[in-house]
């Protein structure tokens, strides 16, 4: 285990939300993460404009028995929001696999979700003999330059008024997270703080913005990760998918399961932000993922 870093807890951040410990690693800024438990090493990947938050309560319940990881990304959570940081999916993969290497992870069952998808799977194509399983919630790994709804949102993106949107009003933590709950009793106003408050001010918020300037920027580098998937098709995968997704639509799930026909799959009816609409289901077929690798549902 990792020593603690003992940087001030936010007064925003609840703890009983959020009863865990930080610890930081230092690479083009102070990496926060978590490092709860021991036992079978997980490690969870967030998107945007999420952070570890999104899987706290997985990792309240699996940390009884697993050691749950779980970073926040250079510019999201609890991290660093360095201005230099070029925050592209690549970098955040590169810094993720030095913190697999910093803690010497081993056996590892990686979880990812949206962004966290090709990020967490870019860093375990580089580390591909220490991944073990993978679970997969709403998320892609292949090329997004042709897909119309990637390009009206790349065309939003890098116009003026969509960066004035995300910089100035917090648009994509304040608007399009809420957008992404088919069950919005889910998304409590104390939740949804918990979404907005690392995104305090303009400086703060260029993380989200350049993750979604790299839906489409990044096409080539998310083609490449999925033309060598090959390095992890033969692992155990656990795909756990909200068909109510307003971003990422039921073909999504199809090409997945074209790709991956041994993959366990369970689906609900419910939004994108599927670890916290589903989050006591999700943590019963991980548990069950990790206990019986050929179980099916």
């Amino acid at each position: 285990m990792s020593q603690q870093n003992a940087s001030a807890t936010p007064r925003w951040l609840d703890p009983q939300l959020y009863p865990f410990s930080p610890n930081s690693l230092t690479l083009a800024g102070r990496l926060h993460y978590l490092d709860e438990g021991e036992g079978e090493v997980l490690l969870f990947v967030h998107g945007t404009p999420t952070w570890s938050f999104l899987y706290r309560q997985l990792i309240r319940s699996l940390s009884g028995h697993c050691r749950c990881i779980a970073p926040d990304h250079l510019g999201f959570g609890r991290s660093e929001k360095p201005p230099q940081f070029s925050g592209t999916p690549q970098a955040h993969a590169k810094n993720l696999s030095a913190l697999i290497r910093h803690l010497d992870l081993r056996d590892i069952t990686l979880v990812v979700h949206d962004f966290g998808g090709p990020i967490g799977l870019g860093a375990g194509l580089e580390n591909a003999d220490r991944i073990k399983r993978v679970v997969l919630f709403n998320s892609w790994l292949w090329a997004t330059e042709q897909d119309p709804g990637a390009q009206k949102v790349d065309r939003f993106v890098r116009g003026w008024l969509g960066k004035m949107l995300y910089l100035n009003f917090n648009l994509s933590a304040r608007l399009l997270l809420p957008q992404g709950f088919e069950n919005r009793s889910k998304l409590t106003p104390q939740v949804h703080q918990h979404y907005r408050r690392p995104f305090a001010s303009r400086q703060e918020r260029w993380g989200p913005l350049r993750l979604a300037q790299a839906l489409v920027g990044a096409s080539d580098w998310y083609q490449q990760q999925w033309e060598r998937l090959d390095r992890l098709a033969d692992r155990p995968w656990l795909i756990l998918w909200g068909l109510r997704d307003q971003f990422l639509g039921p073909e999504y799930l199809d090409r997945w399961r074209a790709r991956l026909p041994e993959a366990q799959v369970q689906t609900w009816d419910c939004g994108h932000f599927v670890p916290d609409e589903q989050a006591t289901a999700s943590t019963a077929a991980i548990e069950a993922f990790l206990e019986r690798g050929t179980h099916r549902f």
